[in-house]
Parts: structure tokens; sequence; C-alpha cells
């Protein structure tokens, strides 16, 4: 089973998809407990919602497995991206809702942790360090959007309901403060959808990692509330009458990356 699929592109905007993989091997599904097999916590048809993208030319790496295996936006050392809140591991042992993934003591030991971060994890990080320093060397520059879902509500980690857009930049870090307010603007203008920049979600390992302005690689997370393109109960399918509505949104977020890169490469 391939670990990812790149889509290749024609811009200087790659998409990068890490939690939307819904392949777990099978000596690992043997472990886990029966409810943790549905895979709650995916950032389900994240890839799908996204597809219009390559019409804009992005390139788009997807994970194909799951989060379950190893979370690719988690680093390897255990720092806590979140200080005083509550945080998953790189390797997760409970869900959402706190439940044991695997059976009582078939949990992974950190001997299986570092087979999964060099089986699972290094080759994604690879193929997005290498991916942005091509698209860098090719247009001068290099812009990602690292795209994310997730359900509406989730005390684990947030009081009430989440905002429907949740723009993440590393508290201006990751990419210039000039691109980040014109996705705010975006962001903020529709209506139909709440909003907020550098919120509860500023943006996880793959953002605060690769997202370098000084080097000329801008990085953006979006999370998104999964209520805006799908059902969160039951088997979770995709509505394409939702992400009818909120896909033209997504689209002028890209749609602004692009055009701001236009005009710093002019």
């Amino acid at each position: 089973m391939e670990i990812f699929r790149l889509l290749p592109g024609s811009s200087p905007l790659l998409i990068s998809v890490p939690h939307a993989g819904l392949y777990v091997p099978p000596e690992i599904r043997a472990r886990m407990e029966d409810y943790a097999l549905c895979l709650p916590d995916t950032d389900r048809h994240v890839d799908r919602l996204y597809d219009f993208a390559q019409e804009l030319g992005a390139w788009i790496l997807i994970a194909t497995h799951n989060r379950y295996v190893i979370d690719l936006n988690r680093p390897t050392d255990g720092t806590v991206l979140y200080p005083g809140e509550n945080n998953t591991e790189l390797v997760p042992l409970t869900d959402f809702d706190l439940q044991p993934i695997y059976r009582s003591g078939q949990a992974p030991d950190l001997t299986e942790q570092q087979v999964r971060i060099q089986k699972y994890w290094q080759p994604y990080h690879d193929c997005l360090r290498q991916t942005l320093a091509a698209i860098r060397d090719q247009y001068g520059l290099a812009l990602l959007y690292d795209a994310h879902s997730i359900p509406a509500e989730v005390p684990r980690f947030f009081e009430g309901r989440l905002a429907d857009l949740n723009l993440g930049s590393a508290d201006g870090q990751a990419a210039c403060p000039e691109l980040v307010a014109r996705l705010s603007h975006v962001c903020h203008q529709t209506e139909a959808y709440s909003a907020v920049v550098d919120g509860r979600f500023k943006g996880g390992y793959i953002t605060r990692t690769y997202g370098d302005p000084a080097h000329h690689i801008h990085a953006v997370q979006m999370e998104l509330v999964q209520a805006t393109y799908m059902e969160e109960k039951g088997a979770r399918p995709y509505r394409t009458d939702l992400a009818a509505s909120i896909q033209p949104v997504l689209r002028t977020l890209l749609v602004s990356m692009l055009e701001w890169a236009k005009e710093k490469t002019a």
C-alpha cells in the first residue's frame, strides 16, 4: 500500500492532506478496539472536498494511512504543540473522546512507534519538504495550505461549537502577514460561515515547520468544521449539497494565495 499520493501541479501552491487516509494495516487493526475500527477521528472526504484545486494548478499531497497509524501533523520528539491544552499524540493511544484505541496490553511500545516513524511519517515529510523546495526553485516562492477538518463540537479540545473556518498561521510566523490578512478577509467576508484566525487551531507541526517566510515558503492551516460539507454522525457521508456552498469560499482562499504569489514574483 502506497504511503501517500502526490498529484503534480503547475503553480506554486501545494495542498497537504495528512489526515484523510482510511487505511490501517491488518496487523494494527487486529489490536484495535471495535469502536476504533470505524476511525472516527479521520478528516473524512477532505481530499474529495479539495479536488477542484487541481483546476487551479495546485499540487496535492494526500496521505493514505489513517492518523491512528501515525499522526503526520505531530513532531517526532514529543514537543507539545498547544501548551496548557489537551493534545493528541504522535501515535494516538486514545480517540477524541479519550477512549483507548487499542485493546488492553496491545498498544504500540516505543520500539514500534519508532518503526512507524521511519515507515510512515518520514516518507510523507521527505516528499513534502522536497516538493516545496522544487516549487520554490521553479517559482521563486512556495505556498503550503495544510487542509484539515474536525467535528463542530469536541469537548476534549474546546468548549462549545467551533467556528466553521479556522485559519492558522502560527500567530503570523508561518506566512507573510499581508498574505494572512488577505485570507482572513476572505474568511470573514462570507455571512454563511463563522471564522477565526489563529484561534484554538494555530497550525500544527506541518504549518509551523515548513512555513518559513524568510526563505520564501508561506504556510497556513485550515481547520474546517465537518458539518460544512458532510454528516458528522453515523456513516459520515459526504454531502454534495453542503460542499457546493463551502467550496466557493475555499476556492477563493486558494485563488487569493495564488494571486498574492503572482504579485510577489512579478
